[in-house]
């Protein structure tokens, strides 16, 4: 079995007061062996006890949940405080769901609904599991990186607002994990430096889906970790087998497990007491042979399978060690088998494999239990049951303080008289917002090595960088202010987008896990978006609150070429649930859109809003004008609605009648097709379309109360605010792939004809790739003509 050195062997540097003694390990032993029971018998359930109907197998995942039963137990039952926070490894839900019951957080019917409709999630959720889950996990890789995350948070909290209790980052993360880039990005960057109250754990079961892996790359993990300034510690051996290990001949014993192969090890673990001998001898020397003589077959069975990782007392030395490392992370690799305790333990194919009913029989009588008692929890009146009673005070978690949301205004009053691109006025509106008292304080910005050139640079010289200690600035560029200290209120990140939406997604769930909110506001190059989309996703599945600018975007974007340009990033944003994508095309109406996302975000409500921004200058005047023909009240409203009407054709006569409908950047095309075709006697209503997500949201739900109901649909207000009623024809212009906004004639129910960017970019002038995919004017007035020649 590979090795790296063990700083447990030879001594811990856990206090002495934290080593648990012989009964309490024995006790905790009890807990674990019901845990063990409760997360084999909960995925059993879900597959043998519930008729599906559908015949689509359940699944679980009954050996990966058993790697981690010790590790678990000895965290919630001897490790964990009250103000902890633990990422779950997705696969471990069931043990996790098993802990909950034992403590009283999780009533008992839930138990035999894993995996079904409204009840225990396949992976741990924090929106939809109905006991308390710290941080979602499922994709791999962000669960562990998520904590991380908070406890950065946590770190800006104290800082702003005055120490909260102190609490402990966890992840418990399966060593395949370690295979995912992000893990990697995660700890290497500054603004995770130095946290001391996190702890990862490894469950280091060296075992794939499909197979034992038959190399193990720990020494190249553990000197990544070190690298990256973690501490680091190895539970490999439990202490059974240290204790061999110092007997003489104890390290010949040590060299032939440290050099087996891993799959030679593993297959000791499925074998029969009288069988293990022959096996783990194979090939050895006569040393080791000689050492294993005196040993009885029942002992030696035992001994040579005595992985540190299902040792609760080397476990808890380990949570000790980590505890006594102050100023810097851990990270711990506990040494597993897959499916421990299982009949399945140590089989190469046990990823989903699940036990036979004969299996979880004998499991069952093995463990004193009868099919009466079998879903029973501790005994309140045994000191297991005692202890899982004082454990569930310590984890009975308050409600969620109430917190008064500041005063947000509806507009920054930035001024828009000049030419002007969205990226900059959305810098100057954050800028503005930071002036206002109560609400400053909770502004955090953050950007991926990006703040300067997405215009965040007027907030950054008003509130400075957050640093954990004063560091002195040497620059002396006036435009940037870079003064970094504790009361900085930007986070800037290395090159790494998933880090920016990790980073967001727990600075928007402060009001949770660090009972403090805050309007988090992160700037990314838009086709970078994509890039932390995972990240981006697992944020908003989680329920955190966050503004985010993707600028700039699109083919706008025209000297870069095509490796810079986004053309797909609005049908992410439309897709994406609990956020909200926006894309105003002028000053004024971002002003009201980013006022009211900051509101939203401030006041507790909604999840995340994505502003998919440009840095090309528009003239401001169209807007001034159609605030003038509709009033500033109503053109509010219908900005924040989704989309107004920009300009209102007049029509005579019977003469022929097209909508053009645009997001962004592309309006000036559009305006001036619209005055073409009024030359040639056909009335172009501009539609501006500053969130086709909210108009598509109306759509939906106007749609789903009809259907539902049985009644004819009404028409979105929306959009019939916008659009009008009649049965003119549409063209739709967007700077991102052309069917993104093609919806909006099904909605309408009329011919439409829709141009974006259907091909990758290159480089030029604006006028040139707006010319190449027909996004110019002269295109959006023949896009014109063929939708009238549709309607005929």
């Amino acid at each position: 079995m590979d090795h790296h050195p063990h700083p447990l062997d030879g001594g811990s540097t856990a206090p002495a007061s934290a080593t648990p003694t012989a009964a309490d390990l024995e006790l905790l032993d009890e807990i674990q062996q019901r845990v063990l029971w409760l997360a084999t018998r909960i995925v059993d359930s879900a597959n043998h006890d519930r008729a599906t109907g559908d015949g689509v197998k359940v699944g679980g995942h009954q050996a990966s949940s058993a790697s981690l039963v010790s590790t678990m137990t000895a965290l919630w039952f001897a490790h964990l405080d009250e103000a902890d926070r633990v990422s779950v490894k997705p696969h471990a839900s069931p043990v996790f769901h098993a802990i909950q019951y034992l403590l009283g957080n999780l009533d008992r019917s839930y138990l035999t609904t894993l995996r079904a409709r409204g009840g225990l999630q396949s992976y741990p959720s924090r929106t939809k599991d109905p006991d308390p889950v710290d941080f979602s996990t499922g994709s791999v890789g962000l669960g562990p990186a998520a904590p991380l995350f908070a406890a950065a948070t946590r770190r800006y909290v104290d800082a702003h607002f005055g120490a909260r209790p102190a609490s402990r980052f966890v992840a418990l993360m399966g060593d395949a994990e370690l295979d995912e880039g992000n893990v990697w990005e995660a700890i290497a960057d500054d603004a995770t430096q130095g946290l001391g109250k996190v702890m990862w754990i490894v469950d280091f079961n060296r075992q794939s889906l499909d197979r034992v892996v038959p190399g193990v790359r720990i020494a190249q993990w553990t000197a990544q970790f070190a690298a990256a300034g973690w501490h680091v510690v190895e539970v490999k051996y439990g202490r059974r087998l240290r204790a061999a290990f110092a007997r003489p001949g104890g390290e010949a014993l040590r060299a032939w497990i440290d050099n087996m192969p891993n799959e030679h090890y593993q297959s000791l673990f499925g074998l029969p007491e009288q069988d293990v001998r022959k096996q783990f001898l194979d090939g050895a020397p006569r040393e080791v042979a000689d050492f294993c003589a005196v040993i009885p077959d029942a002992e030696l069975a035992t001994l040579v399978t005595d992985l540190g990782g299902h040792d609760l007392g080397s476990l808890l030395e380990a949570f000790a060690e980590c505890d006594a490392v102050t100023d810097r992370p851990s990270v711990v690799f506990a040494y597993t088998v897959k499916g421990w305790g299982l009949p399945t333990a140590g089989n190469p194919r046990n990823h989903s494999a699940l036990l036979t009913t004969a299996q979880v029989d004998e499991l069952r009588t093995a463990r004193g239990l009868t099919a009466a008692t079998e879903w029973d929890g501790l005994d309140p009146a045994t000191p297991a049951g005692r202890l899982a009673a004082e454990r569930a005070r310590l984890f009975t978690r308050p409600a969620a303080p109430s917190f008064v949301a500041p005063a947000v205004p509806e507009a920054s009053g930035v001024r828009t008289g000049k030419p002007l691109s969205t990226q900059e006025a959305f810098g100057r509106v954050l800028a503005e917002l930071s002036r206002q008292p109560e609400l400053a304080p909770l502004l955090v910005t953050t950007a991926p090595d990006v703040a300067t050139s997405t215009n965040l640079a007027g907030f950054i010289n008003r509130t400075g960088v957050f640093a954990p200690v004063e560091r002195r600035a040497w620059n002396s560029d006036p435009v940037l202010r870079w003064a970094e200290g504790p009361t900085g209120q930007h986070i800037e990140l290395g090159i790494s987008e998933m880090n920016l939406f990790l980073l967001l997604g727990q600075l928007g769930l402060s009001w949770d896990l660090s009972g403090q909110p805050l309007v988090p506001v992160g700037t990314v190059y838009d086709p970078f978006v994509l890039r932390g989309l995972d990240a981006f996703i697992y944020a908003v599945y989680s329920g955190s609150r966050f503004i985010v600018a993707g600028t700039p975007s699109g083919v706008t974007l025209a000297p870069e070429g095509g490796a810079h340009q986004s053309t797909i990033t609005p049908s992410v944003g439309l897709e994406l649930p609990n956020s909200v994508t926006l894309e105003p095309a002028y000053a004024g109406a971002l002003d009201w859109l980013l006022c009211d996302a900051v509101g939203q975000v401030a006041r507790g409500e909604g999840g995340a809003h994505y502003f998919r921004l440009t840095t090309r200058p528009l003239e401001q005047s169209p807007f001034d004008a159609a605030k003038a023909r509709l009033g500033e009240t109503v053109l509010r409203r219908q900005v924040l609605a989704g989309a107004y009407r920009l300009v209102e054709a007049p029509v005579s006569g019977d003469a022929p009648v097209v909508r053009l409908a645009a997001s962004g950047a592309v309006l000036p095309e559009v305006l001036a097709a619209a005055a073409e075709l009024a030359e040639e006697g056909i009335a172009a209503h501009v539609i501006d379309v500053t969130s086709q997500d909210l108009l598509y949201a109306e759509w939906q739900r106007t749609l789903r109360s009809g259907y539902r109901t049985a009644r004819t649909p009404d028409s979105p207000g929306a959009l019939r605010a916008a659009f009008g009623s009649g049965r003119a024809p549409l063209v739709t212009v967007h700077d991102a792939a052309s069917h993104s906004m093609a919806w909006l004639g099904g909605a309408l129910g009329v011919p439409t004809v829709p141009l974006g960017v259907d091909a990758f970019g290159q480089s030029g002038t604006v006028g040139d790739l707006y010319e190449i995919n027909s996004l110019d004017s002269g295109s959006i007035v023949n896009a014109a003509l063929a939708a009238l020649s549709l309607a005929e």
